[in-house]
Formats: structure tokens, C-alpha cells, sequence
């Protein structure tokens, strides 16, 4: 028993080194500053930020656009109603649905964050390709493979070198809670 405490201690340390790896990089720290610029100046012509993901990513969504418009005074709003999905999902196919609802909710000036830990969601890469022909500014976390397609089309691209699902999302999630709690002081 005692050895396997030990272990576990070890792979635990292990794991939360590999996340302050992630936390600590001053190329992401110049990005989130942009993020939350980009953001401010959206918000100050009356425009709102959109996020939209997968699984965790879309659970993420809803927290991060809840806690910018609380929190931050920017407004932000996700596509995480099943009504929604469901709808669009059906009526345009699932790899269109987040395409189709930034085409009927986005406005000129607003700000997509699309999240994706593999960066290779169809759903996800339509609606990218969407905002960018649209000229909307677009924001994008992604991991995995560092080529990934996602990555390639944002305005700022938000990376982690990781395989792991957690690690990934994980630090997504504490860089874009880090640019909320920037944006207040």
C-alpha cells in the first residue's frame, strides 16, 4: 500500500509539472494578451464574443461566455442549446451546425472562439472556414498534432503540445478563464 501511495504521489507530480510546462510560456502570454485585447475592442463597439466546441470544449463554451458577460462586462454567448444543434444539426448536417448558427447569430464585429482539442472536428473547421470568409475575427484553441487544420485558420491561434485529451482542455480552460480575470484587474 504504501508503495503504491508513493507511485501515485510521483505520477501525480509528474502530471501537474506538465501542466505548468503549458501555463508558462511567454508566446501564449503575448497571445492572451491579444485575445483579451481583441475582445475589449469588440465589446467597446457593441459587439459580443461567440464560443462554440465539442464535449468538454462546449461545456468550457458555456462557462467561459457566462462568466465574460458576469464577470468582464462582455458579452458573449455560445451554441450549446440542444434545441439548436439538434435543428441545425439535422436540417444541414452535423458538420454544418456550428457553420449554420454563426451564419444566423454572428454580426459583423463580432469575435468567434472555437475550441477543439484535436483541432479536427468537421463542425468545428466549417465554422472556422465560415467566419474567416465572412471577415470575422476568429480565435482558436486546439492540441494534439501542431499542423492540425484548425490552427491554421485563426486570426490568433492558441496551441497545446499535448495528446492528452485533459491536458489539453484543461489548460484551455485556464488560459481563457486567465483572459477573463486579465480583462477585470
Amino acid at each position: 500500500m504504501l508503495k503504491k501511495k508513493e507511485n501515485d504521489v510521483q505520477w501525480l507530480r509528474k502530471y501537474f509539472e506538465n501542466y505548468q510546462a503549458f501555463l508558462n510560456s511567454e508566446e501564449d502570454f503575448q497571445k492572451l494578451h491579444e485575445i483579451k485585447e481583441l475582445w475589449i475592442e469588440a465589446n467597446t463597439k457593441g459587439n459580443k464574443i461567440i464560443f462554440s466546441g465539442n464535449g468538454g470544449s462546449a461545456a468550457m463554451s458555456s462557462h467561459l461566455a457566462v462568466d465574460l458577460t458576469k464577470t468582464a462586462k462582455i458579452r458573449g454567448i455560445n451554441f450549446n442549446e440542444a434545441d439548436l444543434i439538434t435543428c441545425f444539426a439535422n436540417d444541414y448536417g452535423y458538420e454544418n451546425w456550428i457553420l449554420k448558427a454563426i451564419e444566423h447569430y454572428a454580426d459583423e464585429g463580432d469575435v468567434i472562439v472555437l475550441i477543439s482539442s484535436s483541432g479536427q472536428s468537421a463542425n468545428i473547421i466549417n465554422g472556422a472556414n465560415y467566419a474567416k470568409d465572412k471577415g470575422l475575427s476568429l480565435v482558436t484553441f486546439s492540441g494534439f498534432d501542431s499542423d492540425n487544420p484548425l490552427r491554421q485558420i485563426g486570426d490568433i491561434n492558441v496551441w497545446v503540445n499535448s495528446q492528452s485529451y485533459n491536458i489539453v482542455e484543461m489548460t484551455h480552460h485556464i488560459w481563457l478563464l486567465a483572459i477573463v480575470d486579465l480583462i477585470i484587474g
